[in-house]
């Protein structure tokens, strides 16, 4: 009997294709766990992250004020996403270009896509910074929050805004690392940003006077102190020269407009779709805070910090699917770059579909301990998790899929076709269906997961097409 993985190392051999680095001499199923290994810790991180800014806040107040903060963090949750729109756009569009050049091996380039999507990460944030701190006082009215909760949620903002030039340099920094094939680095950098910030968080809100006390806002100055010491440190280990892989000079920082412009072409489709999907998520913000129940937009975060344990394998096998599929057309080996996406995309369906076994089976206990005492926003969530689990399958697949697409550079094709069926089912039903008064927070879920089947059937037909492996970096 052959040994497990033998069938693609020989499919590597007679395609004739070796990857270099980290990668080298080791089989598909190696290269993937690899890869996936330290974004997996590093997602486990950052949910207990988002865990304590969800624990913290449940436990600052009681009665109606705790539905307010529970609210108002809901807000800032989906916010924070707004970073992703041009700091997004800039990880996507280095990440892509330093794998094809590892791929390539031509370690010259790496290293400049690495300076360069330094700098255009730092100008991402300070542009993230401007726009949400214009944009809040419109952003809180539109989503019609309680007069309560838009107080707590303009606190929130104010301070997590000013994340955004650090958050934006190490968003670029540690995607250069992932398509160069280094995840550890970036996993280490992140354990200090996680550590800080759930450490500096506590300590801010219930720390004695004058450093504790203040509220949401202290969770939101917690954030920004990680994102500062994080950066920090991922400067600081690629300081160590060459020997170590990707690292910095003064030819790599500086200022190269050709290859900004490179990383910007390949970034900026799915700068566009990110922000027509943060409108439209907005959107549907709007709808579930327009419910007749109350607190059904805290109950709301609060499946999704559950649902999002689920995110945890998903989107780390995801990295490992983006940075093989990069590395494998810089290299020339298209049939590699399809068969390391399908293995990542088996297992994350596998892994994925499991946890939503995880979530019916302990509904009640999960959403329990994620904000104790609170039977009002138990009884709207637990229905919730019942929904997520259904939909698993179709999430891992959207998730493998486009990730994979945006890593070989296909940005523009992931950003045609993601608008369509999101717009029909957020924008167009559940508009139809709030109108009407026809919608509960469940059916929300409903509508939603539905999204998620019609665009996996999409994005499926579009990965056996193939024309995402033409895509040019």
């Amino acid at each position: 009997m052959s040994k497990p993985g033998a069938s693609v190392e020989a499919s590597q051999r007679a395609a004739g294709v070796e990857l270099g680095g980290r990668l080298a001499g080791l089989s598909l199923p190696r290269q993937v766990m690899v890869l996936a290994a330290w974004p997996l810790l590093e997602q486990v991180l950052a949910f207990f992250v988002g865990l304590t800014d969800l624990l913290i806040s449940g436990r600052m107040e009681v009665g109606e004020q705790r539905v307010a903060v529970l609210d108002a963090m809901g807000l800032g949750g989906y916010v924070g996403w707004f970073f992703n729109i041009l700091q997004g756009a800039v990880a996507t569009g280095v990440m892509a270009l330093v794998a094809r050049a590892t791929g390539g091996r031509d370690a010259d380039l790496a290293n400049r896509g690495l300076g360069q999507g330094l700098w255009l990460g730092i100008m991402a944030g300070f542009g993230s910074l401007i726009l949400l701190q214009a944009g809040i006082p419109y952003l809180i009215r539109w989503i019609g929050l309680s007069a309560a909760a838009a107080v707590q949620a303009e606190m929130y903002l104010r301070v997590l805004a000013i994340s955004g030039p650090f958050s934006g340099a190490m968003f670029a920094v540690n995607s250069a690392l992932r398509g160069s094939g280094d995840t550890r680095t970036p996993f280490l950098a992140m354990v200090v940003v996680n550590v800080v910030n759930m450490g500096m968080s506590w300590l801010f809100v219930f720390g004695p006077g004058p450093i504790g006390g203040h509220g949401v806002a202290g969770i939101a100055a917690g954030t920004v102190v990680g994102w500062m010491a994080g950066l920090l440190t991922s400067v600081l280990m690629l300081g160590r020269g060459p020997a170590k892989g990707l690292h910095w000079s003064r030819r790599t920082l500086r200022v190269d407009r050709s290859l900004m412009v490179r990383i910007l072409r390949v970034g900026a489709p799915q700068s566009v779709e990110i922000a027509g999907m943060w409108m439209i998520h907005a959107f549907g913000i709007r709808v579930i805070a327009g419910l007749r129940d109350e607190g059904a937009l805290g109950a709301h975060i609060l499946a999704i910090r559950v649902e999002s344990m689920s995110f945890l394998p998903g989107f780390a096998i995801a990295t490992a699917a983006a940075a093989l599929a990069g590395q494998y057309l810089g290299a020339g080996s298209k049939e590699m770059a399809v068969r390391a996406v399908r293995l990542c995309w088996l297992w994350a369906v596998i892994l994925m579909s499991l946890m939503g076994v995880f979530f019916v089976v302990f509904r009640r206990e999960l959403i329990g301990w994620m904000a104790p005492g609170s039977e009002l926003h138990a009884q709207l969530a637990v229905p919730l998790l019942v929904v997520c689990a259904l939909a698993q399958p179709f999430f891992a697949t959207n998730i493998i899929l486009k990730t994979s697409m945006r890593g070989a550079g296909a940005t523009g094709i992931v950003m045609r076709w993601a608008f369509g069926s999101m717009i029909f089912y957020r924008v167009g039903v559940l508009w139809v269906l709030s109108e009407m008064d026809r919608i509960s927070l469940t059916g929300v879920w409903v509508v939603l997961s539905v999204d998620l089947f019609t665009q996996a059937l999409i994005f499926s037909w579009l990965h056996f097409k193939g024309r995402w492996l033409d895509a040019k970096v």
